[in-house]
């Protein structure tokens, strides 16, 4: 009887130390989801933002040298996240983008 317990113990001890890769690798593809939805939203809003200071130079709201300044750094910003994306995503940026 005691050995047999013994064995169920150190059975459950060698799945518990075995599991913990998959357990690992499990949260690593949460964060990596959770970091690609994040993304994915910060890229929709960049374009949002870049679509708005086009509407507000269209309207006079923003002088023409203004709006190049604010569009310039906002494509910046959504060419980082397009950059981050695609490296998550496993896309190499040196490909010139026809693999999409």
């Amino acid at each position: 009887m005691e050995y047999v317990l013994a064995l169920l113990v150190l059975a459950v001890i060698v799945a518990g130390v075995l599991s913990l890769p998959l357990r690992r690798h499990g949260e690593t593809e949460r964060r990596e989801e959770t970091r690609l939805a994040e993304l994915r939203a910060a890229k929709e809003a960049k374009y949002r933002e870049i679509r708005d200071a086009e509407l507000d130079r269209e309207m006079g709201k923003l002088s023409g040298d203004d709006w190049r300044a604010v569009d310039r750094d906002l494509r910046t910003e959504a060419i980082e996240i397009l950059r981050e994306l695609d490296r998550l995503e496993g896309r190499s940026p040196e490909g010139g983008g026809m693999d999409r």
